[in-house]
């Protein structure tokens, strides 16, 4: 079952606003769940509507308040997003570190007090389509303890790096600190799966499972062992620390409707004209790239450099369309039935 990403986005747009977002703010943040299809990561696209929602109905997230700067110090920024969606307010913050990045060749905006993201490679991608290094990351609420610790403390926390390419698709690396997302546990849940790859996760006990629903009450596997704890408390204190938003371990997760997030985020924008030069920094990635995507591949198939495979998911599902299962048409269809809106065709 398809549909096209314009048809999805135009859904979701409307949804929101019928919800009570201002339209505006309302196609930003419909854009970034539909990018996530587009690159195949349906954990984070418009099939989370219905969730946010639900936090929107408990009270714990808002829907559209006025975001403020609290701190501006030329280069740097700290957003305070008011309980908003994570995916307005991390799109507002990466415009703004662009226009710092211009003015002062590098901009860093924290955000405090809002919600999940989404996708954190969607705002490094508007900073490289810039001609600028784009940067992101956030805290995510706890789903692993630290390398040999006894308690869930440190959450997938992802951090991306967006380059700019001329001649090539952008080199976007985008990578949570754990294995995999827990998103991709809960989907293959959603979705009646019985099984996910091993290593993933263990289950309450700390035992290696591969079933899906005991991994939903389990741990994540650090990405690395202790490389990716590691990894995962330093975005903590950057993203929650930096913002002022909230000590290791403090976020809210998605599906947990009982308490306002607390996410903190940070966004950052690096101009290579103010380092080594941009024509030189263009020459340097191009020739870079084509080093790495014009290698032979050990296994005799191709090489790719982050960025490359979802640059070509993304053509193919604009070409042929958004693959969507049972379980998100009937979510969908659900939120259409609700606010009296066309539910996007199977």
């Amino acid at each position: 079952m398809t549909t096209t990403g314009i048809e999805l986005r135009r859904f979701a747009t409307d949804v929101l606003a019928a919800a009570g977002m201002r339209r505006q703010n309302a196609d930003v943040v419909a854009g970034v769940m539909v990018g996530a299809d587009l690159l195949g990561v349906h954990s984070h696209g418009v099939a989370r509507l219905s969730t946010y929602l639900e936090r929107v109905d408990a009270g714990v997230m808002a829907i559209d308040p006025e975001m403020s700067l609290v701190r501006d110090h030329g280069a740097t920024a700290l957003l305070d997003a008011a309980n908003s969606f994570g995916q307005l307010a991390a799109s507002r913050a990466m415009i703004d570190a662009i226009e710092r990045a211009r003015a002062f060749g590098a901009g860093i905006v924290s955000v405090t007090r809002s919600n999940h993201f989404g996708v954190a490679g969607h705002y490094v991608r508007a900073a490289a389509e810039g001609g600028l290094v784009g940067i992101a990351m956030t805290n995510a609420s706890p789903a692993m303890p630290p390398f040999n610790g006894t308690r869930r403390l440190l959450g997938t926390n992802p951090i991306a790096i967006g380059v700019p390419s001329r001649r090539r698709p952008l080199a976007v690396l985008d990578m949570s600190s754990t294995t995999v997302a827990r998103g991709k546990i809960r989907r293959a849940f959603d979705n009646g799966e019985t099984e996910i790859p091993a290593g993933w996760a263990t289950g309450p006990a700390g035992e290696p499972t591969t079933d899906p629903a005991v991994a939903l009450t389990g741990d994540l596997a650090p990405l690395g062992g202790p490389k990716g704890s590691g990894l995962s408390l330093m975005i903590d204190l950057l993203a929650g620390g930096l913002s002022g938003t909230g000590p290791v371990g403090s976020v809210v997760g998605l599906p947990d409707a009982s308490a306002v997030s607390g996410t903190g985020h940070l966004l950052i924008a690096l101009d290579p004209e103010a380092f080594g030069g941009a024509d030189l920094f263009d020459r340097l990635v191009e020739q870079s790239l084509d080093d790495v995507a014009g290698m032979a591949g050990a296994d005799g198939g191709r090489v790719f450099y982050p960025g490359l495979i979802e640059h070509e998911q993304r053509e193919r599902a604009e070409r042929d369309g958004i693959q969507l299962t049972d379980v998100d048409h009937d979510r969908l269809g659900a939120l259409a039935a609700r606010f009296g809106l066309d539910a996007p065709a199977r």
